[in-house]
Formats: C-alpha cells, sequence, structure tokens
C-alpha cells in the first residue's frame, strides 16, 4: 500500500513527464525521421535503464513464464503507441492529437472492466464522466470543423493499444522489478523501429542523421524525450500499477493532456479555443477526484467492539 499522499505526487510526476514529451517529440521531428526518432528515444531510454539496473543491483533478466505477458503488453502500450504517434503528430496538430490519444483512460476502463473485473465505484464514475465530458469539450471543434483526418485516427488507435497494454500487464503480473520489465520492453520497440529505419528510412542508414546541422531545440526534445518520457515515465507508471488499480490511475493521468494541449500552445505556439479552456477545466477536475484520497469513516469503538471489528 501506499503512505497517503504519495500515489499522486508519483502520478503528478509521470503527467507531467508525458505531458511535456509531446511539444518535445514534435520539435524532434522537425529534424528526425519518425522510424529514427522513436529507434533513437527507445534504444537510449533502454541504456538508460541498463546503467540505472546496474547501479541499484536489480536483475536485469527475466525468467521464463515472464517473457510473453512483458513483451506482448510492451508491444502495445510502448511499441505501437509511440509509433503511431510519431505519424499522428507528423498529419495532425500535436494539441488536438493530445486530446484525441487521451480517450486512453476511457479505454483502460472499458479493458479493466473486461478483462481484470474491476468495478466501478463512485468516485470513478464521476472521474469518467467528468472527465470524457472534458474529452468532448476539447474534441468538439474537430468535429465542427470537419478536421477528423488520418492522424487523429491513428492517435485515436495509440490511445486503444496503450490501454490494452497497460491491463495486460496488470492482469498477467511478473514478479520482475518495474525497471526490469521497462526495460526489455524498451529493448523490444528499439528493434521493431530499427527495422523499420532499415526498411522505410534507408536514407539515414545512406547519409546518415546530419547531427552537426541539428538545432538546439531538436538536441533538447530529443533529450527530453529519452530521459523523462521513455526512461522516468515508464518507470514510474509500471511502479504505481503494481499499488493501485489500472482504472484509478488511468483517470488520472487526464492531466496528461491538460500539460500536452498548454506546453504544445505555450512552446509550439498553437492558439486554444474556448472550448479547449473548458475542456482542461473539466479534465483538471476529473483527475483531482481521482487523485483526492478517499475519507474513511472510523466506527465508534463501541459500535466496533458490539460487531466483533475490534
Amino acid at each position: 500500500m501506499l503512505r497517503r499522499g504519495l500515489g499522486s505526487v508519483m502520478i503528478m510526476l509521470v503527467a507531467l513527464c508525458w505531458g511535456l514529451n509531446w511539444p518535445a517529440v514534435r520539435t524532434a521531428l522537425n529534424e528526425i525521421p519518425p522510424w529514427t526518432l522513436r529507434a533513437i528515444g527507445m534504444g537510449a531510454g533502454a541504456l538508460f535503464l541498463l546503467a540505472l539496473a546496474r547501479l541499484t543491483g536489480k536483475r536485469c533478466l527475466m525468467v521464463r513464464n515472464e517473457w510473453l505477458p512483458v513483451l506482448g503488453s510492451g508491444f502495445l502500450s510502448i511499441t505501437v503507441f509511440n509509433l503511431l504517434l510519431s505519424f499522428a503528430q507528423l498529419a495532425a496538430p500535436t494539441s488536438r492529437a493530445v486530446i484525441v490519444t487521451f480517450t486512453m483512460p476511457i479505454w483502460t476502463i472499458i479493458f479493466a472492466w473486461l478483462l481484470l473485473g474491476e468495478r466501478l465505484d463512485r468516485r470513478r464514475w464521476i472521474g469518467l464522466t467528468v472527465g470524457s465530458l472534458g474529452l468532448v469539450c476539447l474534441g468538439w471543434p474537430l468535429i465542427q470543423n470537419r478536421t477528423f483526418n488520418y492522424g487523429l485516427v491513428l492517435a485515436l488507435l495509440a490511445g486503444m493499444s496503450w490501454a490494452l497494454g497497460t491491463v495486460i500487464i496488470k492482469r498477467f503480473p511478473v514478479a520482475a522489478p518495474p525497471i526490469t520489465i521497462t526495460l526489455w520492453q524498451l529493448i523490444a520497440g528499439a528493434l521493431v523501429a530499427t527495422i523499420g529505419v532499415v526498411l522505410f528510412e534507408p536514407q539515414v542508414l545512406r547519409d546518415g542523421l546530419g547531427l552537426a546541422g541539428w538545432h538546439l531545440s531538436t538536441w533538447v526534445g530529443l533529450s527530453y524525450h529519452i530521459l523523462f518520457s521513455q526512461a522516468l515515465a515508464y518507470l514510474l507508471w509500471y511502479w504505481l500499477l503494481a499499488r493501485i488499480p489500472a482504472g484509478t490511475a488511468a483517470l488520472a493521468l487526464l492531466l496528461v493532456p491538460a500539460i500536452g494541449v498548454i506546453s504544445s500552445i505555450l512552446l509550439l505556439s498553437e492558439r486554444p479555443t474556448t472550448a479547449d479552456v473548458l475542456g482542461l477545466l473539466l479534465m483538471t477536475v476529473a483527475a483531482a477526484v481521482v487523485m483526492v484520497p478517499a475519507t474513511r469513516v472510523v466506527p465508534h469503538k463501541a459500535s466496533a467492539q458490539a460487531t466483533g471489528k475490534v
């Protein structure tokens, strides 16, 4: 069990890491092709976690029955998710891609109900309802202006893939440390992305990346993506999943699109609308409803003794 408030702090850190990653990735994509970006990001993130595991004495290998659930869930929640979003951000505004992708808390609740049998208590229902209203408000301009292009379809599929991968690792838990799980999922993702580079971006292998010509913003975006989004955030996320219900964690992560949209506005000069502001407010409220610890009613000592619950 988590100490009171610690879970909320960890969720806030994950939300911040993943929220700011949106403008970071979009900036890096200006000079780095998508398959190459993901190969570098996931590969470097894996090396970072490998070094951290060595320094902290964590085991780096998994036992036989851990490989399938770890790699299966990682293929969905890391590999497919990251690759789809690279192409989604190239085809659609980043703030809009954030909005559509973060239907994933809704999909997580649905998958957790179907595969885990998790019940929706009153607080989760309230958070889910308010969060859904927020997503509708943010997505309304897409419907009104008929701008739901294929990039946003990719973003929607990415959100579904992430949610299913998250629930799968919850359905088939393993004893491996979170750092080991994340390490091998990033290694597998990097291998898939490298195959994509060979098949779809051979010019990178032929001509190189042209590192000397990169702008400082590209270096900053790539560095942030590696250290905070790929390494730290996934490590914290699996640590949380081992301690709180998947649905609760997913609903609380409704903070991520709020951070992603606001940071895209500030860093990428994307302009908000009234619907954007309303949607962000609703999603923040939804996250707060889920994150604030429930107040437990302690029975009076005499009543507890009378019922035998001492």
